[in-house]
């Protein structure tokens, strides 16, 4: 587990690379939240019919291309030929999904942080974990900060896990288990995971010590609201992955610019 005083990554967190200035899980998303200086982006990673990561959000492709039915029955080169832009705006048409080892590629070219969140088509949760971690384990170097695997799915993190350990994980949760979050933080420190990822709403004082006293990190999606990032920095989380690249610079140290 990457340990807390280890803790390599930056507060903000650009979400599917650019929130939604541009179609989101694009490169020209990525490059877009680069421009606005964010050097951590979070992505969303499935498995298509022919086993390549690629970058897409939803099972289904008919909110964010062209095409329809689930995304994970169409092969690479199929999925490819999609338009990815259009929905979003003109300036976008054309747009293609990219795959994960082109993203992973570009950051590690510029010197950039990636969250891949193993997103898997229902089914390929445990499948789609691992090829996650051959992906990272054949083409990330071990002497550059890793990325960070996130997941609702425990299985997709297992899978991560069980073919690169030595990349961190972060268990996303949008509803506590028991109410509480104890439950959760022991499904979190069962798979070894660095670090939770929780809607933003369910952080509180008590749970933050009670998650870095597990030697934890504290992480909240999706948050584009100035009160909302100041409660959480007040609480003293460690990350915040926000659509507002526009709004929040990434060297800021509080909500206000």
């Amino acid at each position: 587990m990457t340990s807390l005083a280890n803790w390599p990554y930056p507060r903000w967190v650009a979400h599917r690379g650019a929130g939604k200035l541009a179609p989101e899980n694009t490169m020209s998303a990525f490059r877009l939240g680069a421009q606005h200086g964010y050097r951590f982006f979070e992505c969303d990673a499935k498995l298509s019919q022919d086993g390549v990561l690629f970058l897409m959000h939803d099972a289904t492709l008919d909110r964010t291309t062209n095409g329809h039915g689930i995304g994970g029955e169409l092969t690479m080169g199929e999925i490819a030929q999609l338009d990815a832009g259009s929905w979003h705006s003109r300036a976008f048409a054309g747009e293609n999904l990219p795959t994960l080892e082109a993203l992973a590629r570009w950051c590690l070219a510029n010197q950039l942080h990636l969250n891949v969140e193993i997103k898997p088509t229902p089914g390929q949760e445990l499948k789609t974990g691992r090829a996650c971690g051959e992906l990272m384990n054949r083409i990330w170097p071990q002497d550059v900060v890793q990325p960070l695997f996130t997941s609702f799915k425990t299985q997709s993190l297992k899978g991560a896990q069980e073919v690169a350990p030595h990349i961190p994980r972060g268990l996303l949760v949008d509803q506590f288990a028991d109410g509480t979050g104890d439950a959760d933080l022991q499904i979190a420190k069962g798979l070894d995971c660095s670090a939770m990822v929780l809607n933003h709403a369910l952080w509180n004082p008590a749970l933050v010590a009670k998650v870095h006293g597990a030697g934890l990190r504290c992480s909240s999606y999706t948050v584009n609201d100035e009160w909302a990032a100041q409660r959480l920095i007040d609480l003293g989380t460690d990350g915040i992955i926000t659509d507002r690249v526009d709004l929040f610079s990434p060297a800021q140290t509080g909500a206000h610019i």
